[in-house]
């Protein structure tokens, strides 16, 4: 066995203080299994060497007193293994399949396995793990699949593997210990799943079929919403605070909605502050936590940028009301927000209430439920810009992906893994045009297991070139992680303002939205290839089974600036909102059937015995017929191409017939606390309607320590390692850091700084462009003219005189 897999794991000083146990994989096929048994000596009959059974050996780590003995104790034939803990600190002891090519089951890459085994068990402190010897890499941790519970008697547990990955031709498992106790086996299965049932017959046309269908909804969204939570009774919350207004700000007119897709209506919900680019996430009871928004616009001249208040408020899904909460340490003008395995959040970057960038960490307490004060919050002074995508990873620590909010990135690589314990930011490699990745989205992809992370599109509204189609993806499962390229964005067609033309050459698109969807892929569309301009028509599926896009059907809205896509518990994704640079709102909603909601019957969840979850559970639900795998979906909270809490955690299956044991994650930081959408998914992808679960906060944890499952995790960083710098108040931000040239127009009106490429810096150019775009007259404000839009100096850009032989 690699000795790192074997040698006692460092601990880190983590966000949680609980290690990680990747538990839960992706499954796809419900069909029995064949009868072959892969496993040689599966009753341990045969002696082997080091006082093991024939093709089983000893393995663990740690600082603990262990005993592993063949014993008479059997359940069938005459011998069984015995593995027991006397004492530990940490670490884990197992008795596994011999890692070699004469004992390892030969494996399939693509192919699920159902894997079985009797077991007597003195402690819960047990799991079964899997390794898998990859061509490339050798033999290398996997997972652990399932918690096996306590029990004096011989039991059976099985559970099915996720799908082989690419280049693994072995596997070996066992069963861990990591609790003083002991665990006796016997009996091992190991079955290959048989290949899926074929599609059945499509329900709608040959297009929908293959690309699925939008509809555009009859009734308009009535609020400017840019802020899109799905809560935990199936509703919608769409936050527009001012909806980028100054008119509806300098007159207090702050709104919400409440939409509901059973029956398709808007409930406005009165608004006590300007939420216009604030920061939120669902909270572990299902409440939403609305951090900051806007304290005010930039002046008329320009040289006072927006500015970010300190106030927060909390949405109450049952009330559907809001109420105020301390406030935070500094104002944040589009804020990050990321949920922790404990229930704290914690928050990045924004601008203060002086336009200044914060350089400000904030911590809100889930047990205090405050914001803590900031001498209690560890802080190393950067300032990660606006919206900064800061992901939770297994171990604790965030990963930082690149995907920001207007202009240039952070310097270095424009990529790190951040640990709070530590204080430590560390650079990490391997992201393309770094500085091109304004308004790109970042997701973590499913399964949240595989603690991969995908990075698409971007652009730049300072220098505003055309958005590009990279992608890249980064296995964040690896010693020292580094993004690598991924497939270039399919292109579709783009309105330049003179009707739609398909794309060419490297254009893609920045304003991305990416949801994902039950059957373990990522639907990405809307966008645009320039500074809220030149709406982009394109959506396209991303599987990451096979790391390639699929062109569907495009959203025949523009979805630009402040539009949001999200997943509905029905399976369907809703889209909403577009706000181009003349300021124009489009309040139309399209709503997008994905093609695996038009093959057929969908399986349903007849019940759910209990929807109060714990880490470490087995939950049983009943289904009216064979399902594939089923997961956990956190409902959306996006605004800005930005959903850092987005995340899919597969759940292994013991089946039974129409009863489903589902076996529930240890780990916090794979799945934070708060409600779930749970689907159960068939043998073709086809979703059920969705149950809501509560996953509850790490109390649950109290007895058991994981930190035997801290397996090789970006273990061995290689980056710029950075600890906190100078304490300071704040970074100086440009007045003009939303690409807007505020001495033209009203404050909600966006005349770029810099205007796209095929523009010529003339004022005729320039002006056409204007009017292509439907800016409509342009007042000058002040004397400055820098875009020369005024030439006769009559106050108002782009006038007849203006472009007269210019």
């Amino acid at each position: 066995m690699d000795k790192r897999l074997v040698s006692r794991h460092r601990r880190r000083t983590a966000l949680v203080g609980v290690g990680a146990l990747t538990a839960g994989l992706l499954l796809t096929s419900p069909q029995s299994a064949s009868a072959a048994n892969l496993i040689k000596n599966p009753g341990f009959e045969t002696a082997g060497s080091d006082d093991m059974p024939y093709c089983w050996k000893k393995s663990g780590w740690g600082d603990n007193d262990f005993t592993f003995e063949t014993v008479a104790d059997a359940h069938f034939g005459s011998k069984a293994m015995k593995v027991t803990l006397t004492r530990r600190v940490d670490g884990d002891r197992k008795a596994l399949i011999t890692e070699s090519a004469e004992c390892a089951p030969v494996v399939t890459p693509g192919k699920q396995y159902d894997l079985g085994l009797w077991y007597k068990s003195t402690t819960p402190d047990t799991s079964v793990t899997l390794f898998r010897h990859d061509t490339t890499a050798g033999w290398q941790y996997w997972t652990d699949l399932k918690t096996l519970e306590m029990a004096a008697g011989w039991t059976e547990a099985t559970v099915r593997t996720p799908e082989v990955p690419a280049g693994t031709d072995r596997i070996a498992w066992g069963v861990s210990v990591y609790g003083t106790g002991s665990v006796t086996t016997d009996d091992y299965t190991m079955d290959q799943v048989a290949d899926p049932v074929p599609d059945p017959v499509c329900t709608g046309t040959a297009e929908e079929c293959a690309n699925g269908r939008w509809d555009v909804l009859p009734t308009q969204n009535p609020v400017r919403s840019m802020h899109s939570v799905v809560l935990n009774n199936g509703k919608v919350l769409l936050i527009a605070g001012s909806g980028n207004s100054e008119q509806m700000f300098e007159a207090g007119t702050f709104t919400s909605a409440v939409y509901d897709p059973e029956n398709g209506t808007y409930k406005q919900i009165p608004t006590p502050k300007d939420m216009f680019c604030a920061g939120h996430v669902q909270l572990q009871d299902g409440r939403v936590l609305v951090m900051s928004g806007n304290k005010g616009y930039p002046s008329a001249d320009g040289t006072i940028g927006y500015q970010g208040y300190k106030d927060s408020y909390i949405f109450d899904p049952v009330t559907e009301t809001y109420s105020k909460t301390n406030d935070m340490n500094d104002g944040h003008w589009y804020p990050s927000a990321t949920v922790l395995g404990n229930g704290d959040v914690i928050s990045f970057g924004g601008l203060k209430e002086d336009s200044t960038g914060s350089v400000t960490a904030e911590l809100w307490s889930d047990a205090e439920q405050k914001w803590l004060e900031l001498w209690k919050v560890n802080q190393t002074w950067s300032y990660w810009g606006l919206y900064p995508s800061m992901i939770l990873m297994q171990d604790g620590r965030l990963f930082y992906s690149g995907s920001h909010v207007f202009g240039n990135n952070i310097p270095g690589t424009g990529s790190a893994i951040y640990d709070y314990g530590a204080n430590t930011v560390t650079q990490i490699p391997g992201l393309q045009k770094k500085d091109e990745r304004d308004q790109s989205a970042s997701v973590l992809l499913p399964p949240a297991q595989d603690q991969k992370v995908l990075t698409i599109g971007g652009g730049n509204i300072d220098s505003n070139p055309d958005a590009n189609r990279l992608t890249d993806v980064i296995d964040l499962k690896q010693p020292n992680p580094s993004y690598v390229a991924g497939p270039p964005l399919p292109q579709g067609t783009v309105d330049l303002g003179n009707g739609k033309v398909p794309q060419t050459g490297n254009q893609g698109k920045m304003y991305v939205s990416a949801v994902l969807l039950p059957d373990g892929k990522v639907l990405e569309t809307g966008g645009a290839l320039h500074n809220r301009a030149d709406p982009v028509y394109e959506s396209s599926i991303y599987d990451p089974a096979t790391g390639t896009f699929d062109p569907v059907a495009a959203d025949p809205e523009e979805r630009g600036y402040h539009s949001s896509a999200f997943l509905l518990p029905d399976g369907r994704v809703m889209a909403t909102g577009d706000n181009p640079g003349n300021g124009s709102w489009n309040h139309d909603v399209s709503i997008y059937t994905p093609p695996y909601l038009l093959k057929g019957e969908r399986p349903t969840i007849t019940s759910v015995i209990d929807t109060e979850w714990t880490y470490g559970d087995t939950q049983r639900i009943t289904v009216d017929r064979p399902i594939a795998k089923a997961e956990l979906i956190r409902p959306a909270a996006v605004t800005h191409s930005s959903d850092p809490n987005q995340r899919f955690v597969d759940l292994p299956l013991s089946v039974d017939g129409n009863n489903v044991d589902l076996n529930v994650t240890s780990n916090p930081n794979l799945a934070p606390p708060g409600w779930y959408m749970l689907f159960a998914v068939d043998a073709n992808g086809v979703p059920s309607v969705a149950k809501w679960v509560h996953l509850q906060g790490p109390s649950a944890l109290s007895a058991t320590d994981s930190s035997a499952h801290v397996h090789d995790f970006a273990d061995n960083l290689k980056g710029k390692v950075t600890g906190p710098g100078k304490k300071r108040t704040s970074q100086k931000v440009g007045p003009t850091v939303s690409g807007c040239d505020r001495h033209y127009g009203s404050v909600n009106v966006c005349v770029p700084t810099d205007f796209p490429p095929t523009v010529k810096a003339t004022t005729k150019s320039r002006c056409d462009w204007l009017k292509k775009n439907d800016y409509g007259r342009l007042k000058v404000n002040g004397k400055d003219d820098p875009l020369r839009l005024d030439p006769n100096k009559d106050g108002v850009a782009c006038g007849k005189g203006d472009v007269i032989r210019r």
